[in-house]
């Protein structure tokens, strides 16, 4: 069956009409709004094509229709307009972003937090390397007789430093000889690699030495183990409960606590395809059962010096697609400037562009 223009404006209609009130369309309501001179009758005929086509559902107890997951999917594939935010909303989420570029965590943690307020669906982050991340350099600091502390750097430019004890006590020049062993054996190694390394260097190292040594390379392995995992936070779960589709707790709760578990929400396929930036699950394409009536939309961004993050929103399939990927956009292209540059896109001066 042909996918007319006319079925397609219909289509358009009701799902948008669907969107904006969470009820059944029917055939009035979509002759409003269509803006076709055709009678009901014909409209009606034309949503049962559509139900046939597998594109429109029909309640058991209502005569209207509502979107099924491959209506979505061709709305958002074809039909859906692309929406430019408003010059206020860039300004309040210039204005919510606008931090002190000191730690990349909290930088994340309020995009999401601010994302999610704007939106009022939950929103979850991820950041991880894009590739692996190795240890630059070494420096060993005597504060004590019997302490330094151990200066790590990464090719990321992340610097951890930790105070370590030790019984006996260490000298400068000590110091100096441990960190022209580190810099010259330690770097740019793997965990793995470094632990390789670490074994075949105990039997040809004094054992002071090397006790000395592994106490750093073991502290620059944990910062290489937490800088390659994946971060993940979400925010805003409640707010699942203001949409008509989860006001019942036995429909929210299995969602809820899936979003709740940073193991599952790590799961979600991520990965962009297509050099696209932007990524649309709805409904069954999702692999978990918990997600199987919910949509994903999810925009990757650079944070620089090899880490890549992906900002999402999690939501019904009844989402508003055209605002959600407009915000989401926005905020990842405001992400990767400011990691990139330290600075915020330019404001819209645009409402809305429809094709």
């Amino acid at each position: 069956m042909e996918l007319t223009d006319r079925k397609r404006r219909i289509l358009r209609a009701i799902i948008e009409t669907y969107i904006a009130t969470a009820e059944p369309v029917g055939s009035k309501m979509v002759a409003e709004r269509a803006g076709l001179d055709v009678s009901s009758a014909t409209i009606r005929n034309e949503m049962a094509d559509l139900t046939d086509m597998g594109l429109l559902e029909q309640p058991h107890t209502s005569a209207g229709r509502v979107p099924s997951a491959a209506g979505y999917r061709l709305y958002v594939n074809e039909l859906m307009g692309h929406q430019q935010l408003t010059m206020q909303e860039t300004q309040r989420i210039n204005e919510a972003l606008n931090l002190k570029m000191e730690e990349l965590d909290r930088v994340i943690d309020r995009a999401g937090k601010v994302l999610s307020q704007f939106s009022d669906y939950p929103v979850f982050t991820m950041a991880a390397p894009a590739e692996r991340i190795t240890v630059k350099r070494y420096d060993l600091l005597k504060v004590e007789e019997n302490a330094f502390i151990a200066v790590v750097m990464t090719d990321n430019s992340i610097v951890k430093n930790k105070l370590i004890h030790i019984p006996e006590e260490v000298s400068d020049t000590q110091l100096q000889l441990l960190s022209a062993v580190l810099n010259s054996s330690f770097v740019g190694l793997t965990q793995e690699e470094m632990e390789q390394t670490l074994d075949k260097m105990e039997t040809r190292t004094a054992p002071g030495a090397f006790e000395l040594i592994a106490l750093v390379v073991d502290f620059a392995v944990e910062i290489l183990s937490e800088q390659s995992s994946q971060k993940v936070r979400t925010t805003g779960i409640t707010h699942l409960l203001e949409h008509p589709e989860y006001r019942s707790l036995d429909k929210a709760k299995p969602l809820m606590n899936y979003l709740a578990e940073e193991k599952d929400v790590a799961r979600l396929p991520v990965t962009m395809t297509g050099g696209q930036n932007m990524n649309i699950l709805i409904g069954p394409e999702n692999v978990s059962d918990a997600l199987k009536d919910t949509s994903v939309v999810m925009a990757s961004y650079d944070i620089g010096e090899n880490m890549k993050g992906v900002i999402g929103v999690v939501g019904p399939t009844r989402m508003d697609y055209a605002k959600v990927t407009a915000r989401l956009s926005y905020f990842a292209d405001s992400l990767t400037r400011m990691f990139g540059k330290g600075e915020l896109p330019p404001a819209e001066k645009t409402d809305t562009q429809e094709p």
